[in-house]
């Protein structure tokens, strides 16, 4: 896992060139600890960078800017190639030949004997790189199939320039660094900025399963070389009619596959273990092809609602793993929580960033690779969201919508005290002291127009970001494309898609790239092989969900190595108490970026709904949790980066 960094402009000297490339890769230091370089043609207007993390050929051999043997090509790779060993063997009979072991210098090879299109469609793992063609001067950016490593660029007038996080791109002279309004609505919404978008003005995030070809002078060109809709498309027409055992089979033969090459590394290797379904089958797929115990990490709080530490130990046990947990202080996850916009350079504000990068803090005492489960939920249904957003729809989506939204209105009006009233009479496992909150989720949910408009309002965190944002006007979201639908008919399957497309790469991969990055850790998510993504698709439903359970097809895998009892449990998620934290500790942190004087004078936000929500928070709704989360984190980052322009 490393950084990479590049920019051209024109008229600048080799100092200059030299000087802002090492300037822009020392601001990715913590993504590559272990070495950096840098390559320069100032006849040809280029300059390229590197910092590595050594995972596969540690030696000097695997060194980077590399060029390739002819001398044509040179790269920048942050990332790793699982089945470089299989296209090294193949290249050798084509008369290839290597001097070291990396699958870098693979790359280069396959990119001359095959052309760039045809060999990254060959690579299996995750990856964003820079490939600079000395014969006709064309840089092209590439980034992997699903999104899992990031990848930054812009343009501003003569100067074009990328990296792996907006840290380097700010560290670079010629542009003003603006802030970009209508993403900032968009990240009210959803508590991040959705691709391709940025939040800055004149910079975009390399969209998943793209190649953008740039050449000086030109407006760059970007081509899809895998397409996530086509492959759900396509799988969900063909639709396997597998049976039960042949599935189970199927799968089992496949994440063996998938998770011996995600296993390769050249320095020590463990696993994130949180005891639920997706990690637990990471983790006993590892340990059923290793003779010596992998080793094991997780993290648990004291406050019983976010802890799955006691669930991950059950499982270690089980398959004999060398688990570690570490219990997290309250202070030293306070601590973290103003400095956690140095980490996520973009405002983010999925709540669970935190017990993230405390969980990657820890792992990386012991290893410098953790596989991760996550992208689970995502190819088999398993977020209980879908099976909500799916009842509603089914049950009251025939009603008008005049009926539904007196029904909304008639719960809407049920004083609060009666919900909690009505908590003392249920069990803990229905209520779980949110009755009020999830009935005013219902509200909101069964008032929409149709069902994408659920997906969305599941997703929202401000219902109404452009009254937030001054001058912001939220872009039209993927749920209002109403060609998903004819990619994905059922409900679910479209759902499913939707985060493919957005909310695993903006949010869930973009979190762990980013709390392991910040600790020199390299993350691999083998659920999210392309693989097991375009396998997954080609499943019936009934193997993803059956008899109200969700991912039924990978708990029946899993229950092959781990006793049912161990693993069937609700499903916890991985968040932090913010509610308590924000009405204690924080509480003083959270209202100094609040104050009316300091959002008037920034002129980015209107006051008055903030403050409202802050003090209806303080009031007990517990629901305005995240959409404050959202805003604080902002306002935080903000604060990080003083110099930005708010682009009045």
């Amino acid at each position: 896992m490393c950084g990479i960094v590049g920019f051209s402009r024109p008229s600048l000297n080799a100092t200059q060139y030299s000087d802002i490339t090492a300037a822009m890769s020392a601001s990715l230091a913590h993504r590559g600890p272990d070495a950096h370089g840098q390559w320069q043609d100032p006849a040809a207007a280029i300059s390229l960078g590197h910092r590595r993390l050594s995972i596969i050929d540690t030696s000097p051999l695997g060194h980077q800017p590399m060029q390739s043997a002819s001398g044509r090509y040179i790269i920048v790779y942050n990332g790793e190639v699982y089945n470089f060993r299989a296209l090294r063997a193949e290249l050798s009979r084509l008369g290839a030949s290597f001097d070291g072991n990396s699958d870098t210098e693979v790359m280069l090879a396959a990119i001359e004997a095959w052309g760039l299109l045809k060999a990254v469609s060959r690579f299996t793992g995750m990856f964003a790189f820079a490939l600079w063609d000395r014969k006709t001067r064309t840089l092209s950016l590439v980034r992997d199939r699903l999104g899992i490593k990031p990848l930054f660029w812009g343009q501003v007038g003569d100067l074009f320039l990328f990296g792996s996080e907006l840290k380097s791109l700010l560290a670079c002279p010629g542009w003003t660094p603006e802030i970009d309004r209508n993403s900032l609505a968009a990240y009210m919404r959803w508590n991040y900025v959705p691709s391709p978008h940025c939040i800055y003005r004149h910079v975009q995030k390399l969209e998943p399963g793209t190649i953008l070809t740039w050449r000086q002078g030109e407006t760059p060109s970007i081509e899809r070389y895998w397409d996530a809709r086509g492959v759900a498309r396509m799988g969900l027409a063909a639709n396997h009619d597998l049976s039960d055992p042949e599935a189970i089979q199927a799968l089992d033969e496949l994440l063996r596959n998938v998770i011996a090459d995600h296993m390769v590394s050249d320095v020590p290797l463990g696993a994130f273990l949180s005891g639920g379904i997706d990690s637990s089958l990471v983790v006993a797929l590892m340990q059923a092809q290793n003779n010596r115990p992998i080793k094991t990490f997780s993290i648990g709080f004291s406050e019983q609602r976010y802890n799955e530490a006691e669930h991950a130990k059950a499982v270690a046990h089980h398959l004999g793993t060398n688990h570690t947990e570490l219990y997290v202080e309250g202070d030293h996850a306070l601590n973290l929580v103003p400095d956690l916009p140095r980490h996520y350079d973009e405002p983010f504000a999925d709540s669970s960033q935190l017990p993230t990068y405390l969980v990657a803090e820890m792992t990386r005492r012991d290893v410098t690779v953790a596989l991760s489960g996550d992208g689970g939920d995502e190819l088999f249904a398993g977020y209980a969201r879908y099976q909500w957003a799916e009842m509603i729809w089914r049950r009251f989506g025939w009603l008008s919508p005049t009926l539904r939204s007196k029904l909304a209105c008639a719960v809407r009006s049920v004083p609060r005290p009666v919900w909690t009233l009505a908590e003392g009479l249920l069990p803990d496992t229905i209520s779980a002291g949110r009755l009020a909150e999830r009935a005013d989720k219902w509200a909101y949910y069964v008032s929409q127009a149709n069902s994408d408009g659920i997906y969305q309002a599941q997703h929202s965190h401000w219902t109404s970001p452009s009254k937030a944002v001054i001058n912001g006007i939220e872009y039209d979201g993927l749920s209002s494309n109403p060609d998903l639908v004819h990619d994905a008919p059922d409900f679910v399957a479209r759902m499913q898609l939707m985060d493919t497309l957005q909310y695993l790469p903006d949010d869930v991969l973009t979190k762990v790239d980013r709390a392991t990055m910040a600790v020199s850790l390299e993350a691999r998510v083998p659920l999210l092989d392309h693989r097991l993504v375009e396998f997954a698709w080609h499943l019936p439903t009934r193997m993803k969900r059956r008899d109200g359970h969700t991912k039924w097809l990978p708990k029946q895998v899993l229950e092959t190595y781990v006793p049912r009892h161990l693993i069937e449990r609700p499903k916890t998620g991985f968040g932090a108490p913010i509610a308590s934290w924000l009405r204690g500790p924080l509480k003083d942190w959270a209202e100094a970026l609040l104050q009316s004087e300091r959002l008037a004078s920034e002129g980015l936000f209107a006051p008055e709904p903030l403050e409202k929500a802050w003090c209806d928070f303080q009031d007990g709704r517990d629901e305005l949790r995240e959409p404050l989360w959202g805003v604080l984190m902002f306002q935080a980052w903000y604060e990080a980066n003083s110099t930005v322009n708010p682009n009045r």
